[in-house]
């Protein structure tokens, strides 16, 4: 397990609950979490003078998880190679190949029904690499051990079920709505930090549906800062109902250790996965067909947009639904089905969990204009389809090298960039087709915003606003025309020669 300065997977070996009593005869167990059960050992108001009934009625229904694994390994070369000794420590070419080790993981989990099936990460079941997982075992608090057979995991939640039979109802808990949560209610974890065993934390919520910037539909997070580390991974974050709201997945970190910022999976967003894991059913999510990134400040401040809202388009895959439906490269989604694109509801989430062949209108804003688009929803590649994926990648060529890099103009003082209009000479220096429109950027000033953003000699503006340009006159004209509207900034598509064009709000000097 690394940890990193940033969001780390920490292996916190642990397991959620859920609410799953399906096929069990009426009255056959109740729920480590039950109302009934709960009601009397939790204060109704303040602050909780103890954790310590809470937890022991909880404690129970949490475990351990460790699995045993054979990973293949770079091996080194044999030291010993041409001696007399050779045989004896393996390798008879001397040469480093591969090898195969055993390994294993900790982790936590926890029950969610009498008949033994629990949730924790997937990560905590799957291994690095090019390995494979030969046993899992769950151990009670009670010391109890049972072999675990993996029932479905997922990915994408970084979700997964196990069951185990033990001949007896077992205790488990149920999930909670996560919905509810609010900053600065008090939570507890338990789990099995550093293969100590169970151990309990707690603390608040610190926040709720934290965006990480790790992108991906999943990016959706209570962050709280009760202790989790490594080894609590899977494990469960109860409400003071005694209610699963989260699962710990994530830590924030410098060092590897608790800082008090942890992160949990919803229960809102892990419920109805788990249910489906259970059920033996494939996660199918949807999917759009287009690349996309949050819009910045400037880009905002450029379209003349709120803050925190909608994301951008920057390219669409021929054939899927946005393509079919309409949406194009530039266009700003501000609404999916009626919900707002926010950084806490992020284009992705919402689009991921819609059914696919679901037809929903998409709000968008194109060259200034809002626009309401029906878009047919499709089912998500694999991740490594997604890989594959190139959205028309442009092949690229030589740097421009032939062409004056200062200039006076209003593009040079409000954006410290020197542009040339681009013809069929200078496209084939950079390796373009001849028939490229747009301008190509001869200096830029380093001091400037684009120089801050990157920009440099040779890359290419294709559009201003989301309106094409074929000169520098057309980009000082847009130039004008924000500065009137007091606006601060203005948005650009651009190019580098090789790569996809992107958009970006450059602000104005």
């Amino acid at each position: 397990m690394r940890y990193a300065y940033g969001v780390t997977s920490a292996l916190l070996l642990g397991g959620a609950t859920l609410s799953l009593l399906t096929g069990l005869p009426a009255g056959a167990q109740v729920a480590q979490n039950d109302a009934q059960n709960i009601q009397a050992i939790t204060p109704r108001v303040g602050a909780p003078s103890s954790f310590a009934d809470l937890t022991s009625q909880l404690q129970p229904a949490v475990v351990n998880i460790s699995t045993r694994q054979k990973v293949r390994v770079a091996g080194g070369a044999n030291p010993f190679a041409g001696t007399p000794f050779e045989g004896f420590f393996g390798g008879g070419d001397g040469q480093g190949q591969p090898q195969t080790r055993e390994a294993q993981s900790l982790g936590s989990g926890f029950i969610v029904s009498a008949d033994g099936y629990l949730v924790t990460n997937n990560h905590v079941v799957t291994p690095e690499g090019q390995g494979v997982v030969e046993s899992i075992t769950v151990t009670l608090p009670d010391g109890s051990e049972y072999p675990a057979k993996l029932i479905g995991k997922d990915a994408a939640s970084d979700l997964a079920v196990l069951k185990i039979t033990a001949g007896k109802p077992l205790p488990f808990v149920k999930f909670g709505d996560s919905r509810a949560s609010r900053v600065g209610d008090w939570v507890v974890a338990i789990g099995n930090p550093f293969g100590l065993g169970g151990t309990v934390t707690a603390g608040i919520i610190s926040a709720v549906y934290r965006n990480t910037g790790q992108g991906g539909a999943y990016d959706r997070y209570l962050q709280t800062d009760a202790a989790i580390n490594q080894g609590n991974s899977g494990g469960p974050m109860f409400d003071m109902k005694g209610q699963v709201i989260g699962i710990n997945r994530a830590i924030f970190s410098p060092s590897g250790g608790s800082v008090g910022i942890g992160f949990a999976i919803p229960a809102e967003t892990a419920a109805p996965i788990v249910d489906q894991l259970i059920k033996g059913q494939t996660i199918e999510r949807g999917y759009l067909g287009v690349r996309i990134q949050p819009v910045t400040t400037d880009y905002a401040d450029s379209m003349g947009l709120p803050h925190n809202r909608g994301e951008l388009i920057q390219a669409v895959e021929p054939g899927k639904g946005a393509d079919q439906g309409g949406v194009k490269a530039g266009d700003v989604v501000l609404k999916v089905g009626g919900k707002e694109v926010t950084r806490d509801q992020t284009l992705s989430f919402l689009v991921s969990n819609v059914k696919p062949g679901t037809k929903i209108p998409l709000e968008v804003l194109r060259g200034g204009q809002r626009l309401t688009l029906n878009v047919a929803v499709s089912k998500r590649p694999t991740d490594e389809e997604l890989a594959q994926q190139t959205f028309d990648r442009k092949k690229g060529g030589d740097d421009f090298e032939k062409a004056p890099t200062k200039g006076t103009g209003l593009a040079e003082k409000a954006l410290g960039l020197s542009l040339l209009s681009l013809n069929p000479q200078i496209a084939r220096q950079l390796g373009l087709p001849e028939d490229t429109k747009g301008v190509v950027v001869a200096g830029v000033d380093a001091s400037s915003d684009a120089g801050a953003k990157g920009f440099e000699r040779g890359d290419v503006l294709l559009s201003v606003n989301n309106t094409p340009i074929t000169s520098v006159g057309e980009i000082e004209n847009s130039i004008r025309a924000a500065q009137s509207a007091g606006r601060t900034a203005i948005g650009v598509q651009w190019m580098r020669p090789g790569q996809p064009p992107i958009y970006v709000g450059i602000r104005l000097r």
